[in-house]
């Protein structure tokens, strides 16, 4: 099939590939422009920009594509289907019109659970059981439109979005495989959204990052692994040169009792509101690398009763 592709970020590489791989014609690639990252602050292109180059399909990075030039170019490439995988920009109708079998979009949850932005981190952050990935044609509404392909992946104790997310990535792009093959042949079929059970995934805020000890133990660890590795949920403490930033990159629900934010022992034991949670990757701002909770606690030479803020 001739096939316009839009994503952005590393999860939507794997489908594009696929899709390279199963020798569809990929028309164009439509991804978010490059923004500045590293140390140098220089201008990098997205994964999927990176991967397009290599494979010699032409990128295209438009900053909207609302105006009538963006729809005129869009349809100029006469795309049987759009693919969408983390674009990172809302289509309008005038581009959902365009291609002649919709636009097809893989989301990271089981819908009409976790619509929207963080799907993946939400899912972990919110202790469900089970998460995975869908094929949707899209509507203007949010995440709302009708599924035909669904995947299914269990939340494991401890897992966390990261883990998640590489988890999901082949699952995918096997199942957009899947879907544009049963399109070319016409037996894909979609079926409407549950009206129950809509929960929508909003994006991640920098206030959410911050521990609140005064949470539940099960709450908290599930909010540390679900921001895992990405922004990463933090304390501070006072390690000699007054208070730092500790990234917190997995924990666990445990027992103890405690004032919240008391470390309770040496292995990485911190009270909650109820119970205590068990820290066992850690890492300090500005660090390569982490530490278990044990290594970190004896590193920083901390004390049990030592407030972590």
């Amino acid at each position: 099939m001739r096939v316009v592709f839009m994503g952005t970020p590393d999860f939507a590489v794997p489908t594009l590939a696929r899709l390279a791989q199963d020798g569809h014609d990929i028309a164009a690639v439509y991804t978010r422009a490059p923004a500045k990252a590293g140390r140098g602050m220089s201008l990098r292109p997205s994964p999927v920009h990176a991967l397009a180059d290599n494979l010699g399909i032409p990128v295209l990075t438009p900053a909207s594509l609302r105006s009538p030039d963006a729809v005129e170019t869009f349809a100029g490439h006469r795309a049987d289907v759009a693919v969408v995988v983390a674009y990172g920009m809302l289509l309008p109708q005038a581009i959902l019109d365009v291609p002649r079998h919709g636009c097809l979009n893989l989301h990271g949850s089981l819908l009409p659970r976790w619509r929207g932005a963080a799907p993946i981190q939400r899912a972990v952050m919110a202790g469900d059981e089970e998460s995975g990935v869908g094929i949707m044609r899209m509507e203007a509404g949010l995440d709302t439109g009708p599924v035909a392909l669904e995947g299914r992946v269990p939340i494991t104790p401890g897992m966390t979005a990261g883990e998640l997310h590489d988890a999901l990535m082949p699952l995918g792009a096997e199942l957009m495989s899947q879907a544009l093959e049963r399109l070319e042949s016409g037996d894909l079929t979609f079926s409407p959204q549950a009206a129950e059970g809509v929960v929508y995934a909003h994006k991640i805020s920098n206030d959410e990052a911050r521990i609140d000890w005064s949470l539940p133990a099960a709450e908290v660890a599930n909010r540390i692994n679900g921001l895992s590795p990405f922004p990463g949920a933090f304390f501070t403490v006072d390690l000699g040169k007054g208070p730092e930033r500790v990234k917190v990159l997995r924990a666990a629900a445990g027992a103890g009792t405690g004032a919240p934010g008391t470390l309770l022992d040496a292995e990485g034991l911190v009270a909650c509101g109820t119970g205590a949670v068990r820290l066992t990757e850690l890492r300090r701002a500005g660090k390569g690398g982490s530490a278990s909770g044990a290594e970190f606690v004896r590193g920083a030479r901390l004390a049990p009763g030592t407030h972590l803020g």
